[in-house]
């Protein structure tokens, strides 16, 4: 049976979206009205449509920015920073352009978008406080929808079969020991898993750090998961497996989250999920 899509995230985003249009659209008539300014509506909720469209055709980039680079680990937050300036100017001009195409080409209103010194600042500005408030919301909304119990309830496994008399049990598949990894040229390397210090997720991909280096490998976390040994590698997040002999410090973090210190300086989450799985190896006392 397939997994049936979560429309909460979506649902929620799209609720925010329309207050925040309705709530402005409201700031901005009113404004003018207090300067003599009778301009209705319909303007400024042209005006704050346009803008959330475009906003809304960016989560997409920004929900992928948070995973591959969450804010909280050493040095994403520079990242983060540094893309308000292409947000800003993929916002600025998505918005100018559907603003044009609204007013001149269909209701066949003048309408002028002039980009000066003084009105791209104005924008980026408004960019840099929309960027700060869309991004706790993906942290928040993030940490509410994920939260799950503590313990949850054991999966009702098939009973194991029986050996026939005469026979033998089949073993256990031994753990990886190695993997080849393909290098840009062509070439292959070795990389030991007892030097992996952990394992990171990117989409279709798994990146392992080894110290200093990172090694790209096609293939899902889950699937690594269980070529690993378990009594030296665990999953300790839905996009983090650590070696445990890797492990240096275990902080507490918040939600009843921790954060979990490798011995290279990375920080990565120990989510709530999989805390009891982790302490089964090290534990954690609060």
């Amino acid at each position: 049976m397939s997994k049936q899509r979560d429309w909460r995230l979506p649902a929620i985003w799209l609720v925010l979206f329309l207050v925040s249009i309705a709530t402005r659209t409201y700031v901005a008539a009113t404004d003018e009205a207090r300067y003599g300014r009778l301009i209705g509506i319909g303007r400024p909720l042209v005006d704050e449509i346009t803008s959330h469209l475009v906003v809304a055709a960016l989560l997409p980039a920004l929900y992928w920015l948070h995973r591959r680079w969450p804010i909280g680990e050493r040095y994403n937050l520079a990242l983060h920073v540094a893309a308000v300036v292409p947000f800003s100017i993929l916002h600025t001009s998505g918005m100018a352009a559907l603003r044009l195409l609204w007013f001149n080409g269909i209701v066949h209103l003048p309408y002028s978008f002039p980009l000066t010194t003084d009105r791209l600042q104005y924008e980026f500005a408004k960019d840099l406080v929309a960027y700060l408030m869309l991004t706790t919301g993906v942290v928040a909304l993030n940490f509410l929808l994920q939260r799950k119990p503590a313990v949850s309830a054991p999966a009702v496994s098939d009973p194991a079969p029986v050996a026939q008399p005469g026979t033998l049990p089949s073993p256990s598949p031994a753990p990886v020991e190695r993997f080849a990894v393909r290098q840009r040229g062509g070439s292959e390397i070795m990389v030991e898993v007892a030097d992996i210090d952990w394992i990171e997720a990117s989409g279709n991909y798994a990146i392992l750090h080894v110290g200093a280096e990172t090694y790209e490998i096609r293939s899902s976390l889950a699937k690594l998961e269980g070529e690993l040994d378990a009594k030296r590698f665990v999953r300790v997040h839905k996009s983090h497996v650590v070696n445990i002999a890797r492990v240096a410090e275990v902080i507490p973090w918040v939600g009843g989250d921790w954060r979990i210190r490798l011995r290279d300086g990375a920080e990565v989450n120990l989510s709530r999920r999989y805390r009891q799985r982790f302490e089964a190896l090290v534990t954690v006392r609060s």
